[in-house]
């Protein structure tokens, strides 16, 4: 039976209990697990940095409802890009990243992994030329974020797989702005996704976490190794929070879309917003992408203002129920200035962004009272 995304996301890896029934997978708080004899291991468990079966609940889980092969779950998103990169890049490798990447991803490439011996260029996605001309031999992954952030614009997932195929390199697609529920991109081609689990999938602001899902079990099994060979991996605990968000995504997603779709319609009209980001709009350059490869347009809207970045850093300031605060895809809603917050790390790189940005993450709370907040905020 092909099972939908809630039953899944429900119900994948998270069998009753058979000791007692629980039907919630119990938090395993162990580090070791006693052997049927010498190398005799029960249920293939020996030390919870290689397997514990909370966190196995929470791979399974995430494999289903991203229809990959193999789901590994890690401490955060950043320890989950870290391990992918050293497994599939050595030092003289190169990445094609997006010209508009997380700050932290470009961080990661920029200060750690450019030392290491892997270079990076950052290129326009939408431009499938441009890709193919920086593409080169050595080119192990071309990395894609879609919609990005915090400028939410769109890559053409199929596109660029088949660009990436054609040169012999994986692509790995960051998911984490879309959730699962949202856009699959293994069915259209990726080799990886990529996921900060902090965000949509915990969706409550109170865990950290990142997975990996990956098309091919090979692939599975290799960074299955490196996880464990790095030790990078999310404790029973925080897999289990996570697990507990992954039930309500669906719904969850659902009521982010409403209410973004509300707020984007009170920035078009108000005469201090210069300029809204939104794939859901007709005149973003990625609506017919984002329309063909996503389910809906989610959670997260940016917006330029009159009056420049002190102008912004105000409104960022005003906002009650709006939460200043770095992060995205809580029940809550939040409100930051990327330029001196979430993509500091950018500044004076090819990557920096607009210093009159907003970004938001529009929560679930009630949308009349976010909309009131927000043009309060506004002036």
């Amino acid at each position: 039976m092909n099972e939908g995304f809630e039953t899944l996301a429900i119900h994948a890896g998270q069998e009753a209990d058979p000791h007692t029934g629980a039907v919630v997978p119990p938090i395993y708080a162990v580090s070791t697990y006693k052997q049927d004899g010498v190398g005799g291991l029960r249920a293939g468990y020996e030390y919870s940095r290689s397997a514990n079966p909370t966190r196995t609940a929470l791979e399974e889980a995430l494999a289903a409802v991203e229809g990959g092969a193999r789901g590994l779950a890690f401490a955060s998103g950043l320890a989950a890009e870290d391990t992918l990169l050293r497994t599939v890049c050595k030092p003289g490798d190169h990445v094609v990243i997006p010209d508009d990447a997380y700050g932290g991803t470009y961080r990661l490439f920029s200060r750690v992994l450019q030392e290491w011996g892997v270079s990076f260029d950052p290129v326009p996605l939408g431009d499938l030329d441009a890709v193919r001309a920086a593409v080169r031999p050595e080119t192990k992954a071309v990395w894609v974020e879609t919609p990005t952030n915090p400028l939410l614009n769109v890559a053409d997932i199929a596109a660029l797989a088949d660009v990436a195929h054609d040169r012999g390199a994986v692509l790995v697609v960051d998911n984490t702005f879309a959730s699962p529920y949202l856009q699959q991109p293994l069915s259209l081609g990726a080799d990886v996704v990529v996921h900060s689990t902090t965000k949509y999938v915990g969706g409550h602001s109170d865990v950290v976490g990142g997975a990996l899902v990956t098309r091919s079990a090979d692939l599975g099994e290799r960074l299955a190794y490196h996880q464990n060979a790095m030790g990078a991996v999310a404790g029973p605990f925080d897999a289990w929070l996570t697990l507990r968000g992954l039930k309500t995504l669906g719904v969850r997603m659902d009521r982010h879309c409403d209410n973004a779709e509300r707020v984007v319609d009170l920035l078009l009209s108000h005469p201090k917003v210069v300029q809204v980001l939104y794939p859901g709009l007709p005149e973003h350059p990625g609506h017919e992408v984002a329309a063909k490869q996503m389910r809906r347009f989610g959670g997260m809207v940016s917006f330029r203002v009159e009056g420049g970045e002190e102008a912004a850093v105000e409104i960022c300031n005003r906002a009650e129920l709006f939460t200043l605060g770095e992060s995205l895809g809580g029940v809550e809603s939040l409100i930051e200035h990327p330029g001196r917050m979430t993509h500091a790390s950018a500044a004076g790189s090819p990557l920096e962004v607009p210093a009159d940005l907003v970004r938001l993450s529009v929560g679930i709370e009630t949308v009349d009272d976010l909309l009131a907040d927000l043009s309060e905020a506004l002036g």
